[in-house]
């Protein structure tokens, strides 16, 4: 915990309001926490919202980010694994946590260690929409084209689905 205190502050005088801004940002931030994990970029916007100024929130989450309270590997991880479970594919998983501030040398190796993995996802997700019958006419195709990669998952996937190679 820092010691904010000004050279005037003495015992039985008010804290600085920098210190009770910060315990105010280190309250709401570990609400936010409590509910899902949050990248530091998703905090930062999140307490700016709420009126905290920038260079109160930097110390707060340096301090939350050295006690492992704020982690974007963490993040990444269970929002790969939430999406993912939702019939996701890789592409837009990519896209979301970059949103949410997750610099892609994080995000990459979460994806690629699914990588066998997203073919039966795409195949799950496909038969989950429309049935384990086969399109039967170019317009299908397109519709069902659109709809997995709309999902996220990569053209070339999706086209060796729609051929029929489930392998």
């Amino acid at each position: 915990m820092r010691d904010d205190r000004s050279p005037g502050d003495g015992p039985g005088e008010e804290p600085s309001s920098f210190l009770l801004e910060e315990n105010a940002i280190r309250e709401r931030a570990l609400r936010l926490l409590a509910n899902r994990e949050h990248s530091r970029q998703e905090l930062v916007r999140k307490l700016r919202l709420k009126g905290h100024e920038q260079a109160a929130i930097d110390p707060v989450l340096d301090e939350l980010t050295a006690s492992d309270l704020v982690s974007d590997q963490r993040t990444a991880e269970a929002y790969v694994t939430a999406r993912a479970r939702k019939g996701y594919g890789p592409r837009r998983l990519r896209q979301e946590l970059r949103e949410r501030g997750v610099e892609d040398d994080l995000i990459a190796p979460l994806l690629d260690r699914d990588a066998e993995d997203w073919r039966e996802r795409l195949a799950r997700v496909a038969d989950k929409k429309f049935g384990p019958e086969p399109a039967t006419d170019r317009k299908e195709l397109a519709r069902r084209a659109r709809f997995l990669e709309y999902r996220g998952f990569p053209p070339d996937l999706v086209s060796r689905y729609l051929r029929g190679d489930r392998e």
